[in-house]
C-alpha cells in the first residue's frame, strides 16, 4: 500500500511516498483535527510551515495521537523573506520549538525570493540560508534539508558555494502542470520531488477528461491525482480539512497503464498554468 512506502533521500533519510499538507488549514481546530484524522487514517508524514501559522497545533495532534516523535515525518518551511544567516537560526529555533525541540525531519526554504517580491534575485541570501541550514543539518537538528519553488537557476548558486544540494525541491505539480525542466533536473540529480497542489487547489476536479479516466479505473479524480504523482517518482501532498476526504485521498492503490501515463503527461492547461515564479 502506498501510505507503507516511502523514498529514499540521497542521504540515506526516508521519507513517507505521501504527506499530508496543511496549507492554508487554520491554526487551532481545524488543524488539531486535520492533522488528528490524517495520523488516524495512516498518514505518516505532515507538511507544514512557519508562514502557514499552525506550527503548534500541527503538534499538538501529533502528541495527543499517541503515535512516537520518530513514527511521524515533520516537514517544516523557512519563511521565505528570510535570506540571513542570523535569522535562518532564529526562525529555526522558533519552528523547532513549536514542534517539540527535538529536531526536525525534513527543512525547507520555502521559495527563493520573497512571496511579496516574487522574482527578486536573492541569490547572495539564499547561499547564507543554505550555510545555516547545512550546520543545522550536521548538528543533528534537521534529518534532511531542501528547497520549495527553486528552479534550476536557483540551486546551481547553492551546489556551487557549498558542495551540498537539496535533497528535495517542494514544487507545483499537478496534470497539466508538471513543470517538466525543473522536474527532469532534479531528478538527474537526485533531488526528490515533492508535488504540492496535486488537485490544482480543486481546478481540475471536475475536468472531463480526468473524469473519463476516473470512471476506467472505477475511482475518483483526486486519485487519479495523487496516483499520477506517485509514478511520475514524485512525492504528492494533498491537502483536505474534511475527514472523509483525508481518509479516501489515502487510499490509491492502482497502477494507471503505460498507455494512460503517457496520455496524462501529454495533457496541457487542464488547471491553473501559471508561471513557475507566481
Amino acid at each position: 500500500m502506498v501510505k507503507n512506502e516511502s523514498f529514499t533521500l540521497y542521504n540515506g533519510v526516508k521519507i513517507p511516498a505521501i504527506g499530508f499538507g496543511t496549507w492554508q488549514v487554520k491554526d487551532g481546530e481545524e488543524a488539531y483535527n486535520s492533522v488528528k484524522w490524517a495520523l488516524e487514517a495512516g498518514y505518516r508524514h505532515i507538511d507544514t510551515a512557519y508562514a502557514y501559522g499552525n506550527e503548534q497545533s500541527v503538534f499538538k495532534a501529533i502528541i495527543d495521537s499517541g503515535l512516537k516523535r520518530n513514527e511521524v515525518f515533520i516537514t517544516t518551511k523557512l519563511p521565505s523573506h528570510i535570506k540571513s544567516y542570523e535569522d535562518t537560526k532564529k526562525y529555526f529555533a522558533e519552528s523547532l520549538a513549536n514542534l517539540g525541540g527535538e529536531y526536525i525531519d525534513l527543512y525547507l526554504i520555502h521559495a527563493p525570493w520573497p512571496w511579496s517580491n516574487v522574482g527578486l534575485d536573492c541569490t547572495a541570501g539564499n547561499i547564507e540560508v543554505w550555510k545555516a541550514m547545512i550546520e543545522l543539518y550536521n548538528a543533528g537538528k534537521i534529518k534532511a534539508i531542501g528547497v520549495s519553488n527553486f528552479h534550476e537557476t536557483d540551486i546551481e548558486p547553492l551546489i556551487k558555494a557549498t558542495g551540498i544540494k537539496p535533497m528535495v525541491n517542494q514544487i507545483r505539480y499537478f496534470i497539466g502542470n508538471t513543470q517538466p525542466k525543473i522536474t527532469d533536473y532534479c531528478q538527474a540529480n537526485n533531488i526528490l520531488i515533492e508535488a504540492y497542489s496535486p488537485f490544482a487547489t480543486g481546478e481540475i476536479l471536475n475536468n472531463e477528461k480526468l473524469q473519463k479516466m476516473a470512471e476506467k479505473y472505477n475511482t475518483s479524480i483526486p486519485k487519479i491525482c495523487l496516483r499520477f504523482c506517485y509514478q511520475n517518482n514524485t512525492l504528492p501532498l494533498p491537502k483536505s480539512v474534511h475527514k472523509e476526504r483525508i481518509y479516501d485521498n489515502l487510499e490509491f492503490d492502482f497502477e494507471l497503464s503505460k498507455e494512460d501515463m503517457n496520455y496524462l503527461n501529454s495533457l496541457k492547461e487542464i488547471g491553473s498554468t501559471r508561471p513557475f515564479r507566481s
